[in-house]
């Protein structure tokens, strides 16, 4: 039997907007051979667009919202062939069409905008994948979601604030905080929100690599050397241990830790995603 990578999997998906399951069920009765899995998606009336499935689509918009008053948030990518339609109108109506079914999606979205991607592909004659989507609901916690766009659709950030107290959320220094940690979260690119956040393997590697740049010293030097790199490390990805970017002499935890004191509350980071167009 044949061996589906991800990749492939992935490959086929970005050309056909078909949920990974059907790409790969695709892939596998093909022996994964791309084309042959498009006709068979094709025949199936899964894949969209006909021969405009298999051109690529690097360009496009990151479109992100926040609704229900702070209580939902919702971010997508969506990428075209070109820049041209990417900064269309039309096109950029489009995205903000499907941003607003991303509010109520809970998986992945891709699957039921097929007959929409579809239709826009056929009036702009480009290629068009709905690439991915997040949503965070707060349900009955609290606190607040806020998002945040940048460079046109290149960025976008979403993050989930919670404290402790009802009227917290309303505050303009919460409301402040919440737009200034979306900035910090998009020109900072945190890899995790914090140490524990990170893989075993991720960390083992980077120990590795150090202790590989001071070979041949004692081992009691290598272990304080890597130890000293290592919290440089965290640092540079984990969000509530960067230095805060307007004003580089707090920390993102000690920044929360001072705009909760001065309302006397509790606040907390619990989550956050960040996109950025093709990566």
């Amino acid at each position: 039997m044949t061996v589906i990578s991800a990749s492939l999997v992935k490959e086929l998906r970005e050309a056909t907007n078909v949920g990974m399951m059907e790409c790969k069920k695709a892939l596998e009765a093909t022996g994964g051979d791309r084309d042959k899995a498009i006709q068979w998606l094709r025949e199936r009336g899964l894949a969209v667009a006909g021969k405009r499935a298999g051109r690529v689509a690097k360009s496009g918009i990151v479109a992100a919202d926040t609704f229900d008053g702070g209580r939902v948030g919702a971010m997508i990518e969506v990428n075209c062939e070109t820049d041209f339609v990417a900064r269309n109108e039309n096109f950029r109506n489009f995205v903000m069409g499907l941003l607003q079914k991303a509010r109520f999606a809970e998986g992945d979205l891709a699957p039921a905008v097929q007959v929409d991607i579809a239709a826009k592909i056929a009036e702009i004659g480009e290629n068009i994948v709905f690439r991915r989507n997040t949503r965070i609901v707060l349900g009955e916690a609290l606190g607040a979601v806020g998002s945040y766009v940048h460079m046109g659709g290149k960025i976008g950030v979403l993050v989930e604030l919670g404290c402790g107290k009802a009227t917290t959320p309303s505050h303009p220094h919460f409301q402040e905080l919440l737009r200034d940690l979306t900035l910090h979260i998009a020109a900072c690119t945190p890899v995790a929100l914090d140490r524990v956040s990170i893989p075993a393997e991720t960390l083992a590697r980077e120990r590795e690599i150090y202790a590989k740049q001071v070979t041949g010293k004692p081992p009691a030097i290598v272990e304080k050397i890597v130890n000293g790199k290592m919290e440089k490390f965290y640092r540079q990805i984990c969000l509530l241990e960067q230095a805060f970017v307007k004003d580089p002499d707090l920390s993102v935890s000690a920044l929360l830790q001072k705009v909760g004191e001065s309302l006397n509350d509790t606040i907390v980071i619990r989550r956050y995603a960040r996109y950025q167009l093709g990566d």
